[in-house]
């Protein structure tokens, strides 16, 4: 069952049982004021003709010693008489509870006379002949005699009233129900519709559109989840297109990588054949194993790279407290002027957070890279700036330079600025793909500046806390 249905059944069960206990409680209350008013109304009655019976059997000529049957009746039958416009009905009762005068419709049975006694005065609601009654009963004591007087008052329209009141009430009762149900019906129609935009949307998501969206219309807690159901949709179409972008650039990984294993792998096999099949001078012999050799070096400095790659995308640094000094020493005993290049070296004192052979082989993967794209002889400078937020590193070259709209790709594996001058100098473009990796995990990133032929500013910043890199 629809959620819609389950909220409009649920209110209209509420709203009747509502309607049923609140109609009964209303009439029966009605009715309940409008008895005890008729009852007290026929017991005060009881009392004024007991009162006036009384008084006329007072007037009765004194040669009676005791009030005479017919005198009672004749005293009974002028109260009745006088009560006409009332519907009154009379019965005495002697004292042997024997009747002496009764009215025509007076049909009462006698249980009431059985249990009045003393000065009491007694009542009951009794049904004759599909009428309601008030029966009363009053003690009189008249001229030494005991007699009971019973009176009838009709009361049946407070009942018809009743009836009445429970009939229309349960028109009405239908009525509303009906009109409750076609309002409640566009209410929930209208309360549910975030709902059903939210299921549209999970369809729509299921079915491969990630683009789309659910339409917030309302401003509630409905209203709120639709907003975080379309976040969590833009999280997830971001994750989907990081992951074709991931997926992307692994496939072009694996084709750099396969042609770069490929160039050099046919011609090792080519010259290696020309040795093997041919008898070559010493010259060709030369040139072909040191062709052989080169290639070979380049193909062992390739896959050691991207070893280190592999091993630093699931591994975790352990940093520790090291001085910049401790690096730059290591730097200048590694790097002199015999490389056909000078080398500067700038720094002042610090203390790094690092895991200092990483920060060793990003610093000489980024000398290295300055060297191949410098002519020899260039200047590469190494600087070292002690920051209020961490330690500066940077090589500068004065180089090839690297266009602006190529900065955000030469982290990627494989990929050089200039693939027939790296060759040359055995690169693979796999040195800052590393360094990316490195500084990750140290939570700091690498910025470049750089200008085509006029040499790069490649440097990083490491923080002087574990803190992510924002």
């Amino acid at each position: 069952m629809k959620f819609s249905l389950k909220l409009l059944f649920s209110t209209m069960i509420v709203m009747a049982l509502a309607l049923g206990f609140s109609g009964f409680y209303f009439v029966n209350y009605v009715f309940e004021t409008s008895l005890q008013r008729e009852i007290g109304q026929a017991l005060d009655e009881s009392s004024i003709l007991r009162f006036a019976f009384e008084t006329a059997a007072l007037n009765v000529p004194a040669k009676y010693s005791v009030l005479p049957d017919s005198t009672v009746e004749e005293i009974a039958s002028n109260l009745e008489k006088s009560g006409r416009t009332s519907s009154r009905l009379v019965r005495i009762f002697g004292e042997d509870k024997q009747v002496l005068y009764a009215s025509d419709e007076f049909m009462a049975d006698e249980g009431l006379l059985m249990q009045t006694n003393g000065n009491m005065k007694s009542y009951r609601v009794i049904n004759v002949d599909a009428k309601y009654y008030i029966h009363t009963c009053v003690i009189l004591d008249t001229l030494d005699r005991i007699l009971y007087l019973e009176t009838m008052r009709n009361v049946t329209g407070v009942f018809t009233e009743r009836a009445l009141g429970f009939s229309l009430y349960r028109r009405v009762t239908f009525i509303m129900l009906f009109v409750g149900t076609v309002i409640m019906h566009l209410i929930a129609s209208l309360l549910t519709k975030p709902i059903r935009l939210l299921t549209k949307a999970t369809k729509q998501m299921a079915g491969g559109d990630y683009a789309y969206r659910a339409k917030k219309v309302s401003h509630d807690e409905l209203g709120q989840l639709t907003t975080d159901f379309n976040e969590m949709a833009n999280a997830l179409e971001k994750n989907i297109a990081m992951l074709e972008e991931e997926l992307e650039a692994r496939e072009e990984f694996m084709g750099a990588f396969a042609h770069e294993l490929k160039t050099p792998l046919t011609a090792i096999i080519g010259y290696a054949d020309m040795l093997r099949s041919h008898k070559l001078d010493e010259e060709k012999s030369l040139m072909s194993a040191n062709y052989i050799y080169t290639e070979g070096k380049r193909l062992e400095a390739m896959s050691l790279r991207l070893l280190d790659i592999i091993v630093t995308k699931r591994s975790e640094a352990e940093l520790r407290q090291y001085s910049a000094e401790e690096i730059f020493t290591y730097l200048k005993e590694m790097y002199g002027d015999d490389r056909g290049m000078v080398f500067r070296f700038s720094y002042e004192s610090g203390m790094i957070w690092a895991e200092v052979n990483l920060i060793k082989t990003v610093l000489v993967n980024l000398i290295d890279n300055a060297c191949k794209a410098s002519e020899e002889g260039s200047v590469v400078e190494v600087k070292g700036v002690n920051r209020e937020n961490g330690y500066y590193f940077a090589v500068i070259d004065a180089g090839i330079g690297i266009p602006q709209e190529e900065q955000h790709k030469i982290v990627k594996a494989f990929y050089m600025v200039d693939k027939s001058r790296a060759r040359s100098k055995n690169g693979a473009g796999l040195g800052l793909a590393l360094c990316a990796e490195i500084l990750e995990i140290h939570h700091s990133r690498l910025e470049i500046e750089s200008e085509p032929n006029k040499g790069s500013c490649i440097g990083f910043l490491l923080p002087k806390k574990e803190v992510t890199y924002g």
